[in-house]
Protein backbone atom coordinates (compact mmCIF):
# COMPACT_ATOMS: atom_id res chain seq x y z
CA UNK A 1 0.00 0.00 0.00
CA UNK A 2 1.33 3.21 -0.81
CA UNK A 3 2.05 5.50 1.93
CA UNK A 4 1.35 9.48 1.61
CA UNK A 5 4.55 11.30 2.40
CA UNK A 6 4.33 12.95 5.23
CA UNK A 7 4.31 16.77 5.96
CA UNK A 8 5.40 18.79 9.19
CA UNK A 9 5.95 22.20 10.18
CA UNK A 10 7.33 22.96 13.58
CA UNK A 11 5.09 24.07 16.22
CA UNK A 12 8.39 25.31 18.17
CA UNK A 13 11.58 23.35 19.99
CA UNK A 14 9.28 21.16 22.26
CA UNK A 15 7.18 19.94 19.40
CA UNK A 16 7.62 15.98 19.85
CA UNK A 17 6.62 14.66 16.51
CA UNK A 18 9.04 17.39 14.81
CA UNK A 19 11.55 16.20 16.84
CA UNK A 20 10.89 12.52 16.34
CA UNK A 21 11.22 13.02 12.97
CA UNK A 22 14.57 14.28 12.05
CA UNK A 23 16.12 14.81 15.99
CA UNK A 24 16.21 19.02 15.58
CA UNK A 25 14.44 21.29 18.24
CA UNK A 26 13.80 24.79 16.26
CA UNK A 27 11.44 27.39 15.99
CA UNK A 28 10.51 27.44 12.17
CA UNK A 29 10.73 24.51 9.95
CA UNK A 30 9.95 22.37 7.42
CA UNK A 31 10.03 18.62 7.21
CA UNK A 32 8.97 16.65 4.38
CA UNK A 33 9.66 12.59 4.37
CA UNK A 34 8.53 11.33 0.63
CA UNK A 35 9.70 8.12 1.74
CA UNK A 36 12.13 5.84 4.19
CA UNK A 37 15.58 7.57 3.54
CA UNK A 38 14.31 10.50 1.36
CA UNK A 39 13.38 12.87 3.37
CA UNK A 40 14.17 17.07 3.13
CA UNK A 41 14.54 19.45 6.17
CA UNK A 42 13.75 23.22 5.06
CA UNK A 43 15.26 25.87 7.60
CA UNK A 44 16.16 29.57 8.09
CA UNK A 45 19.85 30.25 7.21
CA UNK A 46 20.88 30.75 10.72
CA UNK A 47 19.69 27.34 11.60
CA UNK A 48 21.15 25.46 8.59
CA UNK A 49 24.73 24.59 10.59
CA UNK A 50 23.20 23.67 13.53
CA UNK A 51 21.03 21.35 11.49
CA UNK A 52 23.84 19.74 9.48
CA UNK A 53 25.46 18.86 13.08
CA UNK A 54 22.56 17.46 15.10
CA UNK A 55 19.80 16.98 12.26
CA UNK A 56 18.61 13.56 10.89
CA UNK A 57 17.33 13.97 7.28
CA UNK A 58 19.02 13.11 3.51
CA UNK A 59 18.57 16.85 2.64
CA UNK A 60 19.41 19.87 4.77
CA UNK A 61 18.40 22.94 2.89
CA UNK A 62 18.41 27.48 3.24
CA UNK A 63 14.96 28.01 3.07
CA UNK A 64 16.27 31.11 0.59
CA UNK A 65 17.59 28.29 -2.34
CA UNK A 66 13.52 27.43 -2.52
CA UNK A 67 12.67 30.90 -3.12
CA UNK A 68 11.95 31.99 0.73
CA UNK A 69 10.45 36.16 1.00
CA UNK A 70 10.73 37.75 3.65
CA UNK A 71 6.46 38.26 4.54
CA UNK A 72 5.23 39.30 7.31
CA UNK A 73 2.60 36.11 7.32
CA UNK A 74 4.86 33.39 8.54
CA UNK A 75 2.06 31.20 8.06
CA UNK A 76 1.41 31.69 4.14
CA UNK A 77 5.27 31.87 3.69
CA UNK A 78 5.88 28.70 5.03
CA UNK A 79 2.78 27.20 2.90
CA UNK A 80 3.61 28.90 -0.15
CA UNK A 81 7.51 26.88 0.36
CA UNK A 82 5.58 23.89 1.28
CA UNK A 83 3.29 24.01 -1.75
CA UNK A 84 6.53 24.38 -4.12
CA UNK A 85 8.29 21.81 -2.75
CA UNK A 86 5.60 19.09 -3.21
CA UNK A 87 4.92 20.26 -6.88
CA UNK A 88 8.58 20.14 -7.56
CA UNK A 89 7.99 15.93 -6.56
CA UNK A 90 4.38 16.26 -8.04
CA UNK A 91 3.05 15.37 -4.90
CA UNK A 92 -0.98 16.11 -4.21
CA UNK A 93 -1.28 14.50 -1.20
CA UNK A 94 0.05 14.45 2.05
CA UNK A 95 -0.02 12.64 5.48
CA UNK A 96 0.01 15.66 8.82
CA UNK A 97 0.51 15.80 12.54
CA UNK A 98 -3.15 15.39 14.46
CA UNK A 99 -1.75 18.54 15.72
CA UNK A 100 -1.45 21.04 13.12
CA UNK A 101 -2.82 24.38 13.48
CA UNK A 102 -6.31 24.64 12.07
CA UNK A 103 -4.55 28.06 9.98
CA UNK A 104 -1.97 25.27 8.40
CA UNK A 105 -4.29 22.60 7.92
CA UNK A 106 -7.01 25.14 5.76
CA UNK A 107 -4.25 26.55 4.00
CA UNK A 108 -2.74 23.10 2.43
CA UNK A 109 -6.18 22.41 1.15
CA UNK A 110 -6.20 25.64 -0.42
CA UNK A 111 -3.64 24.45 -2.05
CA UNK A 112 -5.02 21.68 -3.38
CA UNK A 113 -3.53 18.90 -1.64
CA UNK A 114 -5.45 15.85 -0.37
CA UNK A 115 -4.48 16.31 3.38
CA UNK A 116 -4.80 13.37 5.78
CA UNK A 117 -4.75 13.85 9.31
CA UNK A 118 -2.47 10.84 11.10
CA UNK A 119 -3.83 10.03 14.38
CA UNK A 120 -1.65 7.36 14.84
CA UNK A 121 1.67 10.08 13.85
CA UNK A 122 5.00 7.97 15.69
CA UNK A 123 2.93 6.64 18.48
CA UNK A 124 3.83 3.15 17.90
CA UNK A 125 7.45 4.38 17.53
CA UNK A 126 7.98 6.63 20.46
CA UNK A 127 6.89 4.17 22.83
CA UNK A 128 9.10 1.65 21.29
CA UNK A 129 11.82 3.18 23.41
CA UNK A 130 15.57 2.84 21.82
CA UNK A 131 18.68 1.94 23.60
CA UNK A 132 19.65 5.28 23.48
CA UNK A 133 16.13 6.53 24.43
CA UNK A 134 15.84 4.78 27.40
CA UNK A 135 19.81 5.76 28.19
CA UNK A 136 18.63 9.13 27.95
CA UNK A 137 15.57 8.82 30.23
CA UNK A 138 17.24 6.80 32.84
CA UNK A 139 19.95 10.08 32.76
CA UNK A 140 16.68 12.82 33.13
CA UNK A 141 15.50 10.61 35.95
CA UNK A 142 18.78 10.99 37.70
CA UNK A 143 18.69 14.60 37.09
CA UNK A 144 15.27 14.70 38.95
CA UNK A 145 16.28 12.84 41.84
CA UNK A 146 19.47 15.29 42.20
CA UNK A 147 16.92 18.26 42.01
CA UNK A 148 14.79 16.29 44.74
CA UNK A 149 17.43 15.84 46.77
CA UNK A 150 18.53 19.34 46.94
CA UNK A 151 15.12 20.35 48.12
CA UNK A 152 14.74 17.81 50.55
CA UNK A 153 17.92 19.46 52.12
CA UNK A 154 16.78 22.49 52.44
CA UNK A 155 13.37 21.25 54.18
CA UNK A 156 15.43 19.40 56.68
CA UNK A 157 17.67 22.74 57.34
CA UNK A 158 14.32 24.55 58.00
CA UNK A 159 13.08 24.70 61.38
CA UNK A 160 10.01 25.54 62.59
CA UNK A 161 8.89 28.44 64.23
CA UNK A 162 5.95 28.88 67.08
CA UNK A 163 3.73 29.97 64.51
CA UNK A 164 3.61 26.41 62.41
CA UNK A 165 5.97 27.57 59.45
CA UNK A 166 9.11 26.75 58.65
CA UNK A 167 12.21 28.99 58.21
CA UNK A 168 15.33 28.50 56.64
CA UNK A 169 18.44 31.07 58.06
CA UNK A 170 16.33 34.37 58.36
CA UNK A 171 12.86 34.29 56.52
CA UNK A 172 10.12 31.97 55.77
CA UNK A 173 10.79 28.77 53.21
CA UNK A 174 8.50 28.85 50.51
CA UNK A 175 7.78 26.84 47.48
CA UNK A 176 9.33 29.48 45.64
CA UNK A 177 12.34 29.02 47.35
CA UNK A 178 12.59 25.26 46.82
CA UNK A 179 11.69 25.45 43.39
CA UNK A 180 14.21 28.13 42.18
CA UNK A 181 16.74 25.80 44.20
CA UNK A 182 15.72 22.65 42.26
CA UNK A 183 15.61 24.57 38.59
CA UNK A 184 19.15 25.97 39.88
CA UNK A 185 20.36 22.47 40.33
CA UNK A 186 18.87 20.89 37.04
CA UNK A 187 20.32 23.59 34.76
CA UNK A 188 23.67 22.94 36.43
CA UNK A 189 23.99 19.66 34.82
CA UNK A 190 22.04 20.43 31.67
CA UNK A 191 18.19 20.21 32.38
CA UNK A 192 15.31 22.33 32.05
CA UNK A 193 12.02 22.45 34.47
CA UNK A 194 9.80 25.02 33.41
CA UNK A 195 7.40 23.99 35.56
CA UNK A 196 7.44 21.50 38.42
CA UNK A 197 5.48 20.61 42.05
CA UNK A 198 6.59 21.53 45.72
CA UNK A 199 3.40 21.94 47.55
CA UNK A 200 2.87 22.11 51.07
CA UNK A 201 -0.19 21.14 53.10
CA UNK A 202 -2.81 21.74 52.60
CA UNK A 203 -2.57 22.93 48.58
CA UNK A 204 -1.46 19.49 48.35
CA UNK A 205 -4.47 17.97 48.50
CA UNK A 206 -4.82 18.83 44.34
CA UNK A 207 -2.82 16.71 42.90
CA UNK A 208 -1.26 18.94 39.95
CA UNK A 209 -1.28 22.34 42.52
CA UNK A 210 2.52 24.03 41.56
CA UNK A 211 2.74 24.94 45.19
CA UNK A 212 3.52 28.52 46.00
CA UNK A 213 4.29 30.27 49.37
CA UNK A 214 5.61 29.31 53.00
CA UNK A 215 5.44 25.53 54.05
CA UNK A 216 4.24 24.42 57.48
CA UNK A 217 6.10 22.25 59.46
CA UNK A 218 3.99 18.88 60.66
CA UNK A 219 2.68 18.25 57.50
CA UNK A 220 2.99 16.75 53.99
CA UNK A 221 5.32 18.58 51.29
CA UNK A 222 4.74 16.84 47.43
CA UNK A 223 7.53 17.21 45.26
CA UNK A 224 7.26 16.14 41.57
CA UNK A 225 9.63 17.04 39.44
CA UNK A 226 9.59 16.23 35.75
CA UNK A 227 13.01 17.35 33.81
CA UNK A 228 13.80 17.71 30.21
CA UNK A 229 17.39 17.19 29.16
CA UNK A 230 18.30 20.42 27.09
CA UNK A 231 20.35 18.39 24.42
CA UNK A 232 18.61 14.94 24.76
CA UNK A 233 15.11 16.41 24.77
CA UNK A 234 13.81 13.49 27.12
CA UNK A 235 12.16 13.97 29.91
CA UNK A 236 12.38 12.18 33.64
CA UNK A 237 9.45 11.90 36.22
CA UNK A 238 9.82 11.71 39.74
CA UNK A 239 7.56 12.37 42.98
CA UNK A 240 8.12 11.83 46.65
CA UNK A 241 6.10 13.63 49.59
CA UNK A 242 7.95 13.97 53.22
CA UNK A 243 7.21 15.65 56.37
CA UNK A 244 9.23 18.12 58.29
CA UNK A 245 9.00 17.53 61.88
CA UNK A 246 6.22 15.12 63.54
CA UNK A 247 4.52 12.62 60.99
CA UNK A 248 0.52 12.31 61.74
CA UNK A 249 -0.96 9.52 62.05
CA UNK A 250 -3.00 9.70 59.24
CA UNK A 251 -0.51 10.72 56.57
CA UNK A 252 1.61 7.90 57.88
CA UNK A 253 -1.09 5.36 56.98
CA UNK A 254 -1.64 7.27 54.00
CA UNK A 255 1.81 7.29 52.42
CA UNK A 256 2.11 2.98 53.81
CA UNK A 257 -0.70 3.10 51.31
CA UNK A 258 0.28 4.68 48.46
CA UNK A 259 3.76 2.46 48.96
CA UNK A 260 2.17 -0.42 49.08
CA UNK A 261 -0.49 0.46 45.87
CA UNK A 262 3.52 1.21 43.86
CA UNK A 263 4.74 -1.96 44.72
CA UNK A 264 1.60 -4.23 43.51
CA UNK A 265 1.96 -1.97 40.35
CA UNK A 266 5.15 -2.69 39.64
CA UNK A 267 5.34 -6.57 40.55
CA UNK A 268 2.77 -6.66 37.26
CA UNK A 269 4.23 -4.72 34.95
CA UNK A 270 5.91 -6.44 32.29
CA UNK A 271 5.24 -7.19 28.72
CA UNK A 272 1.29 -8.01 27.24
CA UNK A 273 -0.27 -7.11 30.80
CA UNK A 274 -2.73 -4.37 30.30
CA UNK A 275 -2.37 -1.14 32.33
CA UNK A 276 -5.77 -1.15 33.13
CA UNK A 277 -5.31 -4.03 35.64
CA UNK A 278 -2.34 -2.66 36.44
CA UNK A 279 -4.21 0.40 37.87
CA UNK A 280 -7.06 -1.89 39.22
CA UNK A 281 -4.53 -3.26 41.09
CA UNK A 282 -3.37 -0.60 42.56
CA UNK A 283 -7.43 0.80 43.51
CA UNK A 284 -7.89 -2.39 45.22
CA UNK A 285 -5.11 -1.90 47.40
CA UNK A 286 -5.71 1.20 48.43
CA UNK A 287 -9.42 0.05 49.30
CA UNK A 288 -7.86 -2.54 51.30
CA UNK A 289 -5.98 -0.14 53.28
CA UNK A 290 -8.86 1.63 54.06
CA UNK A 291 -9.20 4.48 51.02
CA UNK A 292 -11.29 5.30 48.16
CA UNK A 293 -10.70 5.91 44.93
CA UNK A 294 -12.48 7.55 41.70
CA UNK A 295 -12.59 4.64 39.47
CA UNK A 296 -15.64 2.71 39.68
CA UNK A 297 -16.18 -0.63 41.21
CA UNK A 298 -13.08 0.52 43.53
CA UNK A 299 -14.76 3.47 45.59
CA UNK A 300 -13.99 2.34 48.77
CA UNK A 301 -14.56 4.81 51.48
CA UNK A 302 -15.57 7.74 49.80
CA UNK A 303 -15.64 10.16 53.02
CA UNK A 304 -11.87 9.95 53.56
CA UNK A 305 -8.80 10.65 51.36
CA UNK A 306 -9.28 8.95 47.81
CA UNK A 307 -6.71 9.04 44.39
CA UNK A 308 -8.36 10.77 42.08
CA UNK A 309 -5.98 10.28 39.04
CA UNK A 310 -5.06 7.39 37.01
CA UNK A 311 -1.50 5.29 37.99
CA UNK A 312 0.52 6.06 35.38
CA UNK A 313 1.50 7.22 31.97
CA UNK A 314 4.06 7.01 29.41
CA UNK A 315 7.25 9.68 29.59
CA UNK A 316 9.35 10.50 26.66
CA UNK A 317 9.77 13.44 24.31
CA UNK A 318 6.75 14.64 26.10
CA UNK A 319 6.19 14.17 30.37
CA UNK A 320 2.54 12.51 29.29
CA UNK A 321 2.49 10.41 26.50
CA UNK A 322 1.02 7.10 25.60
CA UNK A 323 0.53 4.34 27.12
CA UNK A 324 -1.37 5.19 29.90
CA UNK A 325 -2.36 3.11 33.31
CA UNK A 326 -6.02 4.30 34.16
CA UNK A 327 -9.46 3.48 33.41
CA UNK A 328 -9.37 2.13 29.88
CA UNK A 329 -7.48 -0.84 28.13
CA UNK A 330 -3.77 -0.54 27.01
CA UNK A 331 -2.06 -3.41 26.96
CA UNK A 332 2.10 -2.65 27.78
CA UNK A 333 4.89 -3.89 25.80
CA UNK A 334 8.48 -3.98 26.28
CA UNK A 335 9.86 -0.76 25.48
CA UNK A 336 7.54 1.34 26.99
CA UNK A 337 8.82 3.86 29.41
CA UNK A 338 5.86 4.24 32.28
CA UNK A 339 5.56 6.28 35.66
CA UNK A 340 3.76 4.21 38.80
CA UNK A 341 2.12 7.20 40.44
CA UNK A 342 -0.41 6.26 43.41
CA UNK A 343 -1.32 9.25 45.71
CA UNK A 344 -3.73 9.71 48.12
CA UNK A 345 -5.92 13.38 49.04
CA UNK A 346 -7.92 14.83 51.34
CA UNK A 347 -8.67 18.18 51.41
CA UNK A 348 -8.44 20.36 54.11
CA UNK A 349 -5.40 18.05 55.28
CA UNK A 350 -2.98 17.41 52.06
CA UNK A 351 -1.93 14.71 49.91
CA UNK A 352 1.04 11.93 49.46
CA UNK A 353 2.18 10.71 46.08
CA UNK A 354 5.01 8.28 45.46
CA UNK A 355 6.39 7.95 41.81
CA UNK A 356 9.39 6.02 40.02
CA UNK A 357 9.98 6.03 36.58
CA UNK A 358 11.26 2.63 34.38
CA UNK A 359 11.33 0.49 31.62
CA UNK A 360 8.27 -2.17 30.66
CA UNK A 361 10.73 -5.35 29.58
CA UNK A 362 9.78 -9.15 29.06
CA UNK A 363 10.92 -10.14 32.95
CA UNK A 364 9.57 -7.11 34.14
CA UNK A 365 9.87 -3.77 35.69
CA UNK A 366 13.50 -1.85 35.05
CA UNK A 367 13.47 0.81 37.90
CA UNK A 368 15.21 4.15 36.51
CA UNK A 369 14.50 5.44 39.97
CA UNK A 370 17.01 5.06 43.25
CA UNK A 371 15.80 7.55 46.12
CA UNK A 372 14.39 5.97 49.16
CA UNK A 373 10.38 6.29 49.81
CA UNK A 374 10.32 7.62 53.18
CA UNK A 375 8.12 10.15 54.22
CA UNK A 376 11.85 11.84 56.57
CA UNK A 377 13.94 14.02 55.14
CA UNK A 378 16.87 12.88 56.82
CA UNK A 379 16.86 9.27 54.67
CA UNK A 380 17.87 11.10 51.69
CA UNK A 381 20.61 12.77 52.96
Amino acid sequence: MHVKPLLLFSRGDDDADFLYACHFPVEQALYVRFEEGDDLLVLPGMEVGRAQRQARAARIVDRVELGWRDDPDLPGQWLELAGRVLAERAVRAVRVSPRLPALLYEGLRQLGLEVEIDRDLFVRERRRKSAEEVDAIRAAQQAAEAACCEVIALLAAARPRSDGWLWLEDSPLTSERLMARAQATLSEIGYVAQEMIVAGAPDCALPHLRGSGPIRADAPVVIDIFPRGSTSRYHGDLTRTVVVGRIPDEIRRMHEACVAAMDEAISRLTDGVDGREVHRAVCRTLVEHGYGTSTPGFEGRAEGPIMNHSTGHGVGLEVHEPPTLGRVDCPLRAGDVVTVEPGLYLSGLGGVRVEDTGLITRKGFQDFTTLPRSLDPADYL
